[in-house]
């Protein structure tokens, strides 16, 4: 588990999703409409230079999620970091929840899918997030009220929560909770272990995250690189 989750994004394209990695070698990233997270194998020379000419040909920001800040390659910057707590749910964790009113997102909810991660930015958004794996949504009326899904998949076991938002006139009602349940539900039908990222300093997610089943695992840093 240390291995993989460490470096989530690295595990990821060389891995279960290598199917979305653009380049190889030394650094690739995963395909600009899924995304901006990228990784280089470590901080050679020839890898950095890699990952230079990755940052180079990207129409935005790279994003690298690893143990520590990565340090800009040449003919790029550093534009922002953030402390990351990776999470994971691997005991029995939250009761099982009906799916009531929950309902599995499809592709004529992308309009409404990409105005809420939008407006609430719950982690990036691009034109094919949603196909990083299923989605699931609360309505109310014809509104998408919430949503949650899953992003990431690293090594044969673990997949990650991801996509937790809800408009803020719906805050408090509990549909973030039943969403993220169903979500580890869905997850661990097809015997893989939940696992998320917050921000560090998001205290009320983390303590929702906690009441859900997760444990803090290990400490990240997102580096967000770009041409200098």
């Amino acid at each position: 588990m240390i291995g993989e989750l460490s470096r989530p994004v690295w595990s990821m394209l060389t891995g279960p999703r290598a199917d979305l990695a653009v380049a190889d070698g030394d650094a690739m990233r995963i395909d600009p409409e899924y995304g901006p997270f990228a990784a280089a194998r470590d901080s050679s020379e020839s890898a950095q230079a890699a990952l230079a000419a990755i940052v180079r040909h990207s129409p935005h920001e790279v994003w690298l999620v690893e143990p520590e800040e990565w340090p800009a390659p040449a003919r790029t910057r550093v534009v922002r970091t953030a402390p990351l707590l990776q999470m994971v749910a691997s005991g029995g964790g939250a009761a099982q929840v009906e799916a009531g009113d929950i309902e599995a997102l499809t592709g004529v909810d992308v309009p409404a899918m990409s105005e809420l991660a939008l407006a609430t930015e719950p982690g990036p958004w691009g034109p094919k997030t949603h196909l990083y794996g299923q989605f699931y949504g609360i309505r109310d009326g014809s509104k998408l009220a919430a949503m949650a899904g899953e992003r990431m998949q690293v090594g044969p076991n673990f997949s990650e929560v991801s996509g937790v938002c809800t408009w803020p006139e719906y805050r408090g009602q509990g549909m973030a909770r039943r969403l993220i349940s169903h979500v580890m539900q869905s997850q661990r039908a097809r015997g893989k272990v939940p696992f998320l990222h917050s921000y560090a300093h998001n205290e009320g997610a983390i303590g929702l995250y906690k009441s859900l089943g997760f444990e803090p695992a290990r400490e990240l840093v997102v580096t967000v690189l770009a041409v200098a």
